[in-house]
């Protein structure tokens, strides 16, 4: 399986057998020019979408006639599996930012997990409906999702093998997000790959949790 961090809290997973899935497919240009990556340039078989503000949900910008996945019901395309686990987009239950989908992905015997604009940590119900997950994708800019401490608490409370962070200030990103630097301060287990692009296997898991920093793409 490929893992490519295209940007902001959208990447392309492509699985062994071809299937991609695009994740939280970002507007360019969005709010007022603050959303500052290029277009996707990619075509998917499937897209999901955790809520639906514009830098998480502009699936028109995807090729392709993808299947979108957005409502909360567990699913099955592309011979994919899709699991949904209801969170909220801030700390108020929902009434400031409104519902926020996790998104459990399961290929290639790999379980994959994208949390989206996730607003707070995880009750120990959350925890349990995500399970056991290989590869968790977190945000980590604070502001608008959990910040470096929440997300450092999530990471722990999940246990992936590999947790990549999304979601933080760049030179593209004009929200008022903290940069990823501030998420790794103190972690002794980080690798920065360099690019965007992440092979992964099962037989190439770390142990134990590793986070691996990529690049955005566009």
């Amino acid at each position: 399986m490929k893992i490519k961090f295209l940007g902001h809290a959208a990447f392309l997973i492509t699985t062994g057998e071809g299937t991609k899935i695009v994740t939280d497919p970002y507007e360019p240009g969005g709010y007022g020019g603050a959303i500052g990556y290029g277009p996707l340039g990619e075509s998917a078989d499937v897209v999901t979408v955790s809520h639906g503000h514009a830098d998480h949900n502009f699936v028109q910008m995807v090729e392709g006639t993808p299947t979108v996945v957005a409502e909360a019901k567990e699913q099955e395309a592309a011979g994919v599996k899709f699991r949904p686990v209801a969170s909220h987009h801030d700390t108020s239950g929902g009434s400031e930012r409104g519902e926020n989908l996790i998104w459990v992905i399961e290929a290639d015997g790999l379980r994959l997990c994208h949390l989206g604009d996730l607003g707070h940590t995880l009750n120990a119900d959350q925890v349990a409906a995500i399970g056991e997950v290989e590869v968790l994708m977190v945000p980590v800019g604070g502001t608008f999702t959990v910040d470096a401490k929440g997300a450092t608490e999530v990471v722990e409370a999940v246990r992936p093998r590999i947790a990549i962070p999304m979601h933080f200030k760049t030179h593209k990103v004009a929200f008022p997000l903290a940069r990823v630097g501030d998420f790794l301060a103190g972690k002794e287990r980080v690798r920065r790959v360099g690019g965007s692009e992440l092979e992964v296997t099962r037989e190439s898991l770390p142990e134990p949790t590793e986070i691996v920093v990529l690049e955005p793409a566009r």
